[in-house]
Order: structure tokens, then sequence, then C-alpha cells
């Protein structure tokens, strides 16, 4: 036997309640939890299970192939993704609304059918005349792709298991909804159910599925976590709507690398993928001014370049601001507190701005150098030498640490015509980090030392 019961469930993260209340415990959102009837099993009858059913085990030794690939003829994608499109796998793509994530998902699912995939493209949220019209401005017209728009996850199904696609794109998660659950579409007992269903029918088909899914205003994917735990990879595409080129960043990847990310620059005819990142965000770098620093950082597999830019400006008010885009606030108040103790250089009076230009987003911590040099620059008014790159860790004492990956970091700055990096030395058995590459590396290991390198002096 089934019995109905109702629960009450934060829409924002998932989180559920025995009662209701105005605001959620977890994420801290007013009004974001409704009331939600579901449908369960009786705790016996699973419990018991069925007695004939068996299971199958395998040892760990046994030499089974990879998971078949789909390639999609598109490079960055496939590269996020590990070298394609696994077969049988769910992978959930998420990004700011007008970001491009449907773009993206018609030039990939053009191009692997192209090449022979089965693709099919069923929307919720728009209609089959507003596919095709992007269809052609894209100028992928004449691609083999089945469309369809449909909400109700029976019909999805059953139209998936009657087409049998190699991909299919369900756009989005949050338009899919199912009569087994009496609460509206978007709701998370909707998005968990549809998510779970879905997810199954990859599986047990072979099929490829990627799912769309909302963002909230914080940027975060909208719906359960569960969603996110039940798919192989989860995709982020991101960008500033007042720069021309996207990111596609991988959050989690089953069957390859995190943190991977591809790079697309957006044009008249949709998405053009960058083969060579570091050219397009050091474009349009300013020469001979003071405040900017070339970091050489690493994303995913891939070593890019990026400009750091500065600014400390003398404040009109009391307490000083301190604006970050495209790094951690936390840690450049941290930078600030290690510079002004350890080498003597006094911010208080200054309102500081930090950019990363292009709305690149660096989270890794060998950016640390590469900032304070920014920071030191823009106060002293002096700037550091046009063809240096900058890279390593700064630690509470002062201390500059290594990083890993120093020769693919170098290689890159080498291949763009940097012939200087200021970067940190190493500790391991007496070694140079970057010795035996062309580019002339200036080692340091204490912050001090960077003060000097820039100024000539050890304080300003």
């Amino acid at each position: 036997m089934s019995k109905s019961h109702t629960s009450f469930t934060c829409q924002s993260c998932g989180s559920v309640y025995g009662k209701w209340q105005g605001r959620c415990d977890d994420c801290g959102g007013w009004n974001t939890i409704t009331e939600e009837a579901l449908l369960t099993q009786n705790s016996k009858a699973i419990s018991s299970g069925s007695s004939k059913a068996k299971i199958d085990f395998f040892s760990l030794d046994e030499d089974n192939p990879s998971p078949p690939r789909i390639a999609t003829g598109n490079n960055e994608f496939d590269r996020v993704c590990g070298g394609g499109l696994v077969r049988a796998s769910a992978v959930l793509l998420g990004g700011d609304p007008g970001i491009g994530k449907s773009t993206i998902l018609m030039q990939v699912l053009a191009g692997a059918a192209k090449k022979g995939a089965k693709a099919l493209y069923i929307s919720g949220e728009e209609s089959i005349s507003q596919i095709q019209d992007r269809a052609k401005r894209l100028n992928i017209q004449n691609s083999p792709i089945n469309l369809a728009t449909e909400t109700e996850l029976g019909r999805v199904l059953a139209a998936l298991k009657s087409k049998k696609p190699d991909i299919a794109i369900i756009d989005s998660i949050q338009t899919m909804w199912t009569d087994t659950i009496s609460a509206a579409p978007g709701t998370v007992a909707q998005v968990r159910t549809c998510a779970h269903e879905l997810v199954r029918f990859a599986k047990s088909s072979g099929c490829a599925i990627i799912l769309v899914g909302h963002v909230t205003k914080d940027g975060q994917i909208a719906g359960p976590r569960v969603v996110e735990h039940l798919v192989d990879a989860v995709l982020q595409f991101e960008g500033e709507r007042g720069h021309h080129f996207r990111i596609l960043r991988g959050l989690k990847n089953r069957y390859g690398a995190t943190d991977e990310i591809g790079v697309f620059e957006m044009a008249e005819a949709g998405l053009v993928e960058v083969p060579n990142p570091s050219a397009l965000f050091l474009d349009e770098r300013g020469i001979g001014h003071a405040g900017s620093a070339v970091f050489a950082g690493i994303e995913g597999t891939r070593p890019i370049l990026v400009e750091i830019q500065a600014l400390a400006a003398k404040t009109t008010f009391g307490s000083p601001r301190r604006a970050v885009v495209g790094w951690e606030p936390n840690r450049l108040a941290m930078l600030l507190a290690v510079i002004e103790t350890r080498c003597g250089i006094a911010f208080g009076g200054f309102d500081i701005y930090l950019n990363v230009a292009g709305g690149m987003k660096i989270s890794e911590p060998a950016a640390d150098l590469a900032v304070a040099a920014a920071l030191i620059s823009a106060i002293s008014g002096i700037p550091l030498p046009d063809d240096s790159v900058v890279f390593g860790e700064i630690a509470l004492s002062g201390d500059v640490r290594s990083v890993p990956r120093v020769e693919a970091r170098m290689k890159e700055a080498e291949k763009l015509g940097f012939t200087n990096a200021i970067i940190p030395q190493s500790r391991k058995s007496g070694t140079s980090n970057g010795g035996a590459l062309a580019l002339l590396p200036t080692h340091i290991e204490r912050l001090k030392d960077l003060v000097f390198t820039i100024t000539g002096e050890y304080s300003v």
C-alpha cells in the first residue's frame, strides 16, 4: 500500500521541515518554504523488496573498456567534458539567463548530428518557430536535429524511448513536471523526481542527456543539490554581458578533469571557439601602466594568462573601500594585511580596486603574487616590466611559496612572447623553478623581495 503525506520544502536549497516557517534556516531565504504533497511507499514493502531480484557483482581486476564517447566536433565543449559526451551519461548545464546556454547546445547538437549522432532537442520554454529562428541565425538550419516542445515527463520519456536518440537535450529541467506529484512545476519535488527519471533513462538506454538548469540570483544552479549528485557532470556557462567571450567551466565530471574550462567568443553567427584564450585575454593590455600584472594560471589542464589590474586612490571617507571583480574579496583583505605587516606599505588611506581583466574569475592561490605585484605597482606608481609574468602563493609570514605546474605556466608565457617571470624560489633539493626553460626567471623567497624587484627599495 502507498500513502500520501505532506512536507514543507525550501524551494531554494531543498531543506525539508515538519511545519511551515517564514525563513529557511539553511540558506536564509525568506518565504521560500512551501507545502508539497509526496507519495511514499510502505516502508515494510520497500524493506522486503523482491526476493527474486538478482544483483550481479564484479571484481576490480576485470578489464572492461572505457565508456564510449560521442564527439560533438566542438573542441572546447569536448575538452570540458573530458573528450566528448559519454554514452549513458547525464550532464547538467547551468548559467545566467541570456548568457547563451541554448545557443551553445544547439551548436553542439548540430555538430554531433553532422557526425552521424541521432540528436533530439526538447524545449519546455520556447516554441518550435523560436528554435528554428535561432538555428537560422546560427546557420545550422539544415542540421538533422529533431525538435519537440513538451513539459510533461511521461510524454517526454515515451518520445525518448520511441526515437532512441544518441544525444537528447532537455531545456529546461525546471519546466518538466509529472502528475505523480501534486506540486507545481519548478518546485523541489518536481525537479528532483523528473531529473531522477531522466537520469535512469540515460543509464538504461545509453543515451547521453543534457539537462539545462536555471541559476539563482547568486549564481548557484537552482533546485535541490541532489540533482547535482544524480548527474555525471555539472557544467557552468558564465561570462559578463559587457564582454564578448563566454567560459564553459566544469564543476563536476565523473569522466574527466574538474575545473576544466572552454572559452568561446560571442559573434554574430553564434559562439566561436577560442583555441588560444591567453592571447584573447591579453589582446588589449596596456603597456607601461602602473598597477598591471600578468598572471600565469592553470584552469583544469590548460595554462592561461590573464591581466590583473589594481588601482589605489586616496579615500575621502573614514573607511576605505575595497572593491574586487574576479577574485575573492576575503583573500584580498588578507593579502593587504600581509603587505602592510611584512613590508610596511600602508593601504589604510587608499581605496583599493582590483579587477581581473576580461571578466575571468580566478580562484587558485597562485594568483597571490600577481595580485601583490599589481597592488605594489599601483601604490608606488612604478609599472612592472611589460615582458614579465608573475605567479606564486604568499603565506601569512610573508614567505612566497612554490605552486604546481610551473613549467606549463612558463611555457605558455614563453609562447606569447614573455621573456621574464617573477616566481617563487623552490626549496626542494635546492633547485630553481623553471630553470630549464629559455624564459628568464626572477626567483624571490619573501614578499619584501617582490617590493625590491618592482621599486628598487624594500619599502615604498
